[in-house]
């Protein structure tokens, strides 16, 4: 299998997208000002204790506050509290926190009004993004996540991954951290670092103390409260931190800035595969190019086929997603039971592929088709615990119910990654009314005029559905060439998939998004 990564960055929003043998199996899209994101730590003031509830809300920024539980506080929360202070009584020397004092471990049973009090300041870090009406959840147990290793001030103890299950390479992994392993920190060893020498464990382990250092820096040289003392790698470095693998054939950037952050991450931790990183150059959009747009748009919405006729209902509710399996015109030759098999066995593979897709979590509810035979059960089972083994999110499955239910539940904590496929009418609006459709060159034809003749840009690039381009470019003597006779060669004609029938954009020779849209434009 091989693996591809296409990043699209646009002015408003980075989408990514990584190809498994040229299938779209993951997506992610995130607005460019997005200020939250999972692993990012503050310093921040408790605004409210709820005794009630055992927990407080904490003011990060955002718009509702953030949920911090006293079991959430972590075990040396009273560690970093007075560390914290020591750092703020001296603006100009930082107190090293090699020379920090341990304080007993919190106690489990404690309460949250005798251990905070409001207007307090907490060092925190986000671990669930905010979902629907509710507002960030917070943890005290601060980490520093990378590739091989994850750093944990005043943390005491190397734990190694219990997915490497070898006990010799345990023990020299876990040896190996033990003399490299800074005073007060603690470290979790992630199960890639398994066969990696000393070299390269020791640089990210330098790197990570350097990213505390920073941290802890701005906490002692600024008094704005709250304040972002870490920002977690863009969406981009961050995806590729936890997916990076050697079957990585390429990865493709369409963003100068953001294909130098890439290649620069890439190179810290596999020198060798530096080279894969490509910018993007083509003149069709970076998804065009490489089918995610249309993968996209047969992947998402209420309705997935997946093959033979056959094809799932997704529904999302509040308290869990539901999955409808249907055989819909499924021919049934070999027979009702073996055609159920077939179905549900197809049906687990893309269910598996939907839940990474999307990034369904909480509880996902399955009605598959009725079978008979226990060992079908017993196999449908199997294969849907097999196709969910690449999934790197925490998930548990449950055999069939007597009802034919499968649940599973998978670790949430972004929302659900929800792309509308469905058009909104490009030429009316809602209005039910439109210009005649053979006008609509000609309404073109005005906008590169204004373009070129009253605004000045002489250079462009105008962005149609790939029928619409088609039509412009047909012909020895196209509409295309009689633009250019007419307005110059800087007219350009680029076929779009994510656009509508009658859709159109229009962007400057930097990609810069131009706003041609008029009050009473209706096409």
């Amino acid at each position: 299998m091989t693996s591809e990564v296409i990043i699209d960055a646009q002015p408003k929003e980075i989408s990514i997208a990584l190809l498994e043998d040229k299938r779209l199996v993951e997506y992610q899209r995130e607005p460019r000002e997005a200020n939250f994101s999972v692993g990012n730590i503050y310093v921040a003031k408790v605004k409210k204790l709820m005794p009630g509830l055992n927990a407080c809300f904490v003011d990060v920024g955002y718009e509702r506050d953030a949920f911090l539980h006293y079991l959430d506080l972590g075990s040396q929360f009273d560690s970093f509290a007075k560390y914290l202070k020591q750092v703020q009584s001296d603006r100009k020397k930082l107190y090293p926190i090699q020379k920090a004092s341990h304080l007993p471990d919190l106690k489990k049973d404690g309460s949250i009004q005798n251990t905070l009090q409001v207007g307090q300041e907490v060092m925190v870090q986000i671990v669930k993004e905010p979902i629907s009406t509710k507002g960030p959840r917070l943890t005290g147990e601060i980490s520093f996540a990378g590739r091989y290793l994850v750093l944990i001030p005043f943390g005491d103890k190397v734990n190694v991954s219990s997915k490497i299950k070898s006990g010799e390479e345990r023990a020299r992994l876990k040896q190996l951290i033990q003399s490299i392993r800074p005073k007060n920190f603690g470290v979790i060893v992630r199960t890639v670092a398994q066969g990696k020498r000393v070299a390269e464990l020791d640089a990210e382990m330098k790197i990570l103390l350097t990213r505390w250092n920073e941290a802890i820096t701005k906490v002692q040289k600024t008094q704005e409260r709250p304040q972002l003392i870490f920002e977690e790698t863009g969406r981009a470095v961050a995806m590729l931190r936890d997916l990076f693998n050697a079957t990585y054939e390429n990865i493709y950037v369409n963003d100068e800035e953001i294909c130098t952050a890439v290649k620069h991450y890439v190179s810290l931790i596999a020198p060798e595969k530096a080279n894969i990183v490509k910018k993007y150059t083509g003149k069709l959009p970076i998804f065009d190019n490489f089918d995610v747009t249309r993968q996209i748009k047969s992947s998402f919405g209420k309705t997935i086929n997946y093959g033979h006729g056959c094809y799932l209902i997704i529904e999302h509710t509040e308290a869990m997603h539901v999955v409808d399996v249907n055989s819909g015109n499924r021919a049934k030759e070999k027979g009702q039971e073996q055609n159920a098999l077939d179905t549900n066995l197809g049906a687990a593979d893309e269910l598996a592929r939907q839940l990474r897709l999307r990034d369904m979590g909480g509880i996902i509810v399955v009605d598959f088709i009725d079978m008979n035979l226990a060992e079908d059960r017993q196999l449908l089972y199997e294969r849907m615990c097999k196709a969910m083994q690449k999934d790197r999110s925490r998930h548990n499955i449950l055999p069939l119910s007597k009802f034919g239910l499968m649940q599973i539940t998978r670790q949430r904590v972004r929302p659900v990654m929800d792309v509308d496929v469905d058009e909104n009418c490009p030429t009316c609006f809602g209005t039910g009314k439109i210009r005649s459709s053979i006008l609509f060159t000609d309404q073109l034809e005005r906008k590169i005029d204004r373009l070129v003749n009253k605004i000045g840009i002489k250079k462009f690039y105008l962005h149609v559905h790939p029928y619409v381009a088609a039509y412009i470019n047909q012909g020895v003597i196209s509409l295309k060439r009689k633009w250019q006779m007419k307005y110059g060669f800087g007219v350009r004609i680029i076929p779009s998939q994510k656009l509508g029938f009658l859709q159109y954009e229009f962007f400057d020779e930097k990609q810069q998004f131009l706003d041609m849209k008029e009050i009473n434009d209706k096409s």
